[in-house]
């Protein structure tokens, strides 16, 4: 299963930072994993990102700001990834129209 409660256990069990991204299930779709990370009892805190992959994503660009703090090669790294990823969006503002032109022209050829 998706083990939502790893994130839990293993912040009850240290005082550094821990990161749960609930795992999509077909029945709930990760909802229910969603759930179980993000009730912890005060005191047990965990960092609950988003469900599925975007949540892996920024729990990665998460865990890379925090050891920004520290170390200046991933501060610099997690800019380049921002700066890169405003460039994408500033050059194709709305992709689902992107690609459905796309697909639209794959058609008529």
């Amino acid at each position: 299963g998706g083990a939502a409660h790893l994130p839990g256990m293993t912040a009850s069990k240290t005082v550094l930072p821990v990161l749960g991204v609930p795992v999509e299930s077909k029945a709930l779709k990760g909802l229910d994993a969603l759930l179980s990370i993000a009730q912890m009892p005060g005191g047990v805190p965990v960092g609950t990102l988003a469900i599925g992959r975007s949540g892996a994503v920024n729990a990665a660009l998460l865990a890379a700001s925090i050891l920004g703090t520290k170390h200046r090669s991933f501060r610099e790294a997690v800019r380049k990834f921002r700066t890169e990823q405003t460039g994408r969006v500033l050059a194709n503002p709305d992709p689902a129209a992107a690609a459905a032109a796309q697909k639209k022209k794959g058609k008529r050829v």
